[in-house]
């Protein structure tokens, strides 16, 4: 006896009133809009997808504008952010990632050559807020609060607005004037910056000015120290007061050979600006490069321009200009562990980079607000403090330190002191859509595109100057990197669901509205989903109650 054949076709309901020539449907596609990974990276939440999008079609203006809505400073980040959009990007698992902070400076760049301003459109709603803090974050703040209709002025306890982007990023990776010019177009929507205003009591603060929210973002400007036995030692400073002094002109005499102590973004700027000033910078450090605070790329730029660096040494005693280290090793958890072998390395000078610290001794004197025994001061998820109306952000907050989070801390805070403001509530941030991963993508639909290398300066001219050393994008590389976007989870009009479609299925509705199902024509065979690139068409079975049409 022989087994039956498997018949595979479905038997048709003849139960239903509209009754399908062939198969019944079983499924059916539906168009949706998933989070690039890109978006989901960013600290400061910028919808980056979204402004490439308006940059690969040509439309610089209105990439900027998208680009603002989230980050007021994109000649700044395009040129000190980790990009950690990069390391998240799915083209990066094809080829190589856009090069997305490229593309953020040519539009930062651009907007500062054509001397585009932010609107501000929101009608006044009559509060005053004050921030504490010219840095990042507070200017974060300031300017998002300022869209939002609110008054806002900025007291700093500096000189010069722009924080630890002013003195601690040097202006070799930051020029000045760029920097400057972001901030001032902050200035123009009409926050006030007043600086040298140290503010050491806030509620007599806020009483004075009539205020009725406040932002602290004090930066973390204070070194840390330890104790190193030396006798008849040399110069010994730390990198921020370093980097501050050569910053204002007053740049310290050091000998000839300077070491800098430490693995951080700090001891890789400090001795990159002495080899600038004609020392010769050597860096200490006590772990290995895999354990490094620092990003790759700033040990290997300083690297390149010949400061030489020290892995797996700790300082023991400095005698003049003799230093005894001990080398060390990782144990299994990471951590540097102690060898008992010793060298001995030859300097004139110590930087100290060893970590910073925030002063928020202020702060105690507010009822209601916490602080850690660091002095880290604790928020709740709105980014305000125990005391109602004080909001907190930047480095002295639970959080990395860097100049993208800033600003997305100064966001966030914005948006919650605006709802407070306003309704006494928190903001309400809408939920995320799931994530697009380069596994949803049918990336067979891509061509490989190699991404356009930035240009650097000359080796020569990097060592003995503060020339800005990694180049911009032109118009027409911005334009390529800008295309090499896989739009990730989103549909960008490729046609591919269009003209796959064996029953004239899917509708076009014309340029920059996307496409709509004729379900009356849909069979669910999914060959649409097959053919979409960027996982823009979902599959789902098939709902209890038809509907004829479902639009993207």
């Amino acid at each position: 006896m022989t087994d039956k054949p498997i018949n595979m076709t479905r038997p048709l309901d003849l139960t239903h009133e509209k009754r399908n020539v062939g198969p019944q449907r079983i499924q059916r596609p539906i168009y949706t809009d998933l989070l690039p990974t890109c978006n989901n990276a960013c600290p400061a939440g910028e919808n980056i997808q979204a402004w490439l999008a308006h940059a690969q079609a040509g439309r610089f203006k209105e990439a900027w504008q998208s680009l603002t809505e989230n980050n007021p400073m994109p000649g700044i980040h395009g040129r000190v952010c980790y990009h950690p959009c990069e390391t998240a990007c799915n083209r990066g698992r094809l080829d190589a990632s856009v090069s997305i902070h490229a593309v953020e400076r040519f539009l930062g760049d651009l907007a500062l050559q054509e001397n585009w301003q932010f609107e501000v459109t929101t009608p006044p709603s009559g509060k005053r807020v004050l921030v504490v803090g010219a840095g990042p974050s507070g200017l974060s703040a300031a300017y998002h609060l300022a869209r939002m209709g609110h008054s806002v002025e900025i007291h700093e306890a500096g000189p010069i607005a722009g924080g630890m982007m002013h003195f601690g990023i040097p202006s070799y990776r930051l020029p000045r004037n760029v920097l400057d010019a972001e901030i001032k177009r902050i200035e123009n929507m009409g926050v006030k910056i007043v600086l040298n205003h140290r503010v050491d009591d806030l509620l007599a603060e806020k009483q004075a000015g009539n205020f009725d929210a406040m932002f602290v973002a004090v930066g973390a400007h204070i070194s840390k120290r330890t104790d190193i036995p030396s006798r008849d030692a040399g110069k010994m400073l730390d990198a921020i007061s370093f980097l501050k002094d050569v910053e204002s002109g007053n740049a310290p005499k050091l000998g000839r050979r300077v070491a800098i102590y430490g693995g951080g973004t700090p001891a890789m700027a400090a001795p990159r600006v002495a080899k600038r000033l004609g020392y010769e910078p050597l860096i200490i450090y006590r772990r290995d490069r895999a354990h490094m605070p620092a990003l790759e790329f700033e040990a290997d730029e300083a690297l390149e321009e010949g400061v030489k660096i020290h892995w797996l040494r700790t300082i023991k005693n400095i005698e003049e200009t003799t230093f005894t280290v001990e080398v060390m090793e990782i144990d299994e958890k990471g951590r540097p562990r102690p060898t008992g072998e010793l060298e001995t390395l030859e300097a004139d000078a110590l930087i100290m980079a060893l970590g910073q610290d925030v002063d928020t001794s202020f702060m105690t004197r507010v009822p209601g607000v916490e602080l850690k025994s660091d002095g880290v001061v604790m928020v709740n998820e709105n980014m305000m403090t125990g005391y109602p109306g004080l909001f907190a952000g930047g480095d002295m907050v639970p959080s990395d330190r860097t100049v993208t989070i800033g600003v997305g801390h100064g966001k966030k805070a914005a948006r919650n002191i605006d709802a407070w403001l306003r309704t006494g509530e928190s903001y309400v941030k809408p939920a995320k859509h799931d994530l697009a991963t380069f596994e949803k993508l049918h990336v067979w639909y891509y061509t490989d595109a190699a991404q356009r290398p930035q240009s650097h300066l000359e080796m020569k001219v990097r060592q003995t100057s503060f020339t800005e050393v990694v180049g911009g994008l032109n118009q027409k590389e911005a334009l390529y990197e800008a295309k090499r976007c896989l739009s990730c989870g989103n549909c960008y009009e490729c046609d591919g669901c269009f003209g796959a479609c064996p029953e004239d299925a899917v509708i076009k509705l014309g340029p920059g509205n996307r496409y709509r199902y004729d379900y009356d024509l849909c069979t669910g065979c999914a060959v649409c989903f097959e053919q979409c690139p960027c996982h823009a068409i979902e599959m789902i079975p098939e709902p209890p109650t038809e509907t004829s049409e479902q639009a993207v």
